[in-house]
């Protein structure tokens, strides 16, 4: 059974790997522009909620995690 302590070690390498990610201005294409995903612009105003993606990295995460704790 793995301990608390490697597993926040685990967390925090993986955030340091996306962080890397997103600070290098790598894009994933398909990210943020899901059906499902809400965008509304008006004159002054714009609203971005991205439902769908939310969802699908919430699953995503969901199964890595499950894994590690088998």
């Amino acid at each position: 059974m793995i301990g608390i302590g490697k597993v926040l070690i685990l967390i925090g390498l993986f955030l340091v790997v996306l962080g890397a990610i997103f600070a290098s201005g790598i894009k994933i294409p398909w990210l943020g522009q899901l059906p499902g995903d809400i965008y509304i612009r008006r004159d002054h105003f714009t609203f971005y909620f991205p439902l769908t993606t939310s969802i699908i990295l919430s699953l995503i995460l969901t199964l890595v995690l499950y894994l590690f704790r088998r």
